[in-house]
């Protein structure tokens, strides 16, 4: 009893965030009610109550669930011996596989957090620091062993990078672009990263 229960309650907090994404996504953060998202989940409204203890710790498990997927693949990016520009694409990936597996999930992120001031509350806020720290450390790995430009302020480089996914990102969100598929989400992560490293100016025309 005591080793199923733990899994009975992620799997119902999954239903419900699921649920959740899907709602938000619709009617957007404020107008979403919590017997909206019971509904879609296919729940009494008294249950969703039992695991959150509001709307905005509904949201809360969302968007941490979203940080922590991301913290962990950096900490692995980290650990690892590998060139820092490899390490950036496997970033970029990332962001462009959960958008390809959950695009709810990062529509929310991104119209809700990502470009919206409303919903940034100072805990949420911690979050997209903590990415930029954490981002930063990659880009000074690259500058101290030659990859990237080291007469470029670190904090400037990480702005332009995380920018430019997010801009991409957002969109194909915007205007409901799906990933159609490996090859063209390869095709993203190898422009990115090379106007990223090299510029979108033509190498022909720089003599």
């Amino acid at each position: 009893m005591n080793q199923t229960a733990p899994q009975g309650r992620n799997e119902k907090e999954r239903v419900i965030c699921q649920a959740a994404l899907k709602i938000i996504k619709e009617k957007g953060y404020h107008r979403a009610r919590i017997s909206d998202i019971a509904r879609e989940a296919g729940i009494s409204y008294g249950l969703v109550y039992h695991y959150f203890r509001n709307k905005a710790d509904l949201f809360d498990m969302i968007l941490r669930q979203w940080w922590e997927g991301l913290f962990q693949l950096m900490e692995e990016i980290d650990q690892k011996e590998q060139d820092p520009a490899e390490k950036l694409k496997q970033l970029i990936l990332y962001f462009f596989d959960t958008y390809q597996a959950d695009p709810e999930r990062v529509n929310v992120f991104i119209t809700e957090i990502s470009r919206s001031t409303a919903n940034l509350t100072q805990g949420r806020l911690n979050y997209f620091k903590e990415c930029m720290s954490r981002m930063k450390g990659l880009i000074q790995e690259g500058q101290a062993s030659g990859t990237f430009r080291s007469d470029l302020n670190p904090r400037y480089l990480t702005y332009i990078f995380l920018g430019a996914i997010e801009t991409f990102l957002s969109a194909m969100v915007l205007e409901d672009q799906k990933i159609k598929g490996d090859a063209q989400k390869a095709r993203i992560a190898d422009t990115i990263l090379e106007v990223f490293l090299n510029g979108a100016g033509n190498p022909g025309e720089r003599s």
